[in-house]
């Protein structure tokens, strides 16, 4: 993308649970900063400190990520949500990018849930949500289990580790799953920020 297309800051704003969700938020970064142009900020909501709310505040996107438990995202993660009640009331956070990425044990695992309540959060701050924009992988019998999008999902990018894995084995695909997505992203995070200066009075 040419330089002369404005800078654009990109918020990971995620709980890492037992760190197969961090490494996804990693990858997310990796995409994200592959991108010319744009600023990568990882802020983790169990540890958020004002001087970060006041980064997402600023950022042009914040993709949302967190382990899915009992088929929703993690306490942490619902805590932060319910404390961005204060961007809510004064619509700091509108118009701004969002996405989002989970992971849990099973292959289904209810994640389409989780991805659900990232997507009604962004709506309800009035964000715009972006996609995982890749069609579904491992569903032909020419596909494999090394396919971009290999859960199938659509709403954000979603991983499966089984619960007695480390995090370092969190599968090639969903690694590079994530990464797509925040590639995704950083990119339409950096129109976004050309067209608002194209279009400023």
């Amino acid at each position: 993308m040419s330089d002369t297309f404005p800078a654009a800051t990109v918020a990971i704003a995620y709980h890492g649970g037992r760190g197969h969700t961090a490494r996804l938020g990693e990858a997310v970064a990796v995409g994200a900063a592959a991108v010319d142009g744009v600023e990568v900020i990882p802020i983790e909501v169990s540890e958020i400190t004002t001087p970060q709310w006041h980064r997402l505040d600023d950022a042009d996107a914040i993709i949302f990520g967190a382990p899915t438990y009992m088929g929703t995202a993690s306490a942490a993660f619902h805590a932060f949500a319910e404390a961005s009640s204060r961007r809510w009331f004064t619509r700091r956070w509108t118009d701004k990018l969002a996405a989002g990425f989970t992971n849990s044990g099973s292959m289904a695992g209810d994640k389409s849930s989780t991805l659900s309540y990232f997507a009604t959060l962004a709506a309800q701050h009035g964000m715009l949500w972006v996609t995982l924009g890749l069609a579904p992988g491992w569903n032909s019998g020419k596909g494999s289990e090394y396919d971009l999008n290999r859960l199938g999902f659509y709403l954000g990018a979603a991983a499966q580790s089984n619960l007695d894995s480390k995090p370092d084995a969190v599968h090639k695909s969903d690694l590079a799953t994530a990464e797509h997505l925040g590639a995704r992203v950083a990119t339409q995070a950096r129109v976004f920020a050309a067209g608002r200066l194209a279009t400023r009075p």
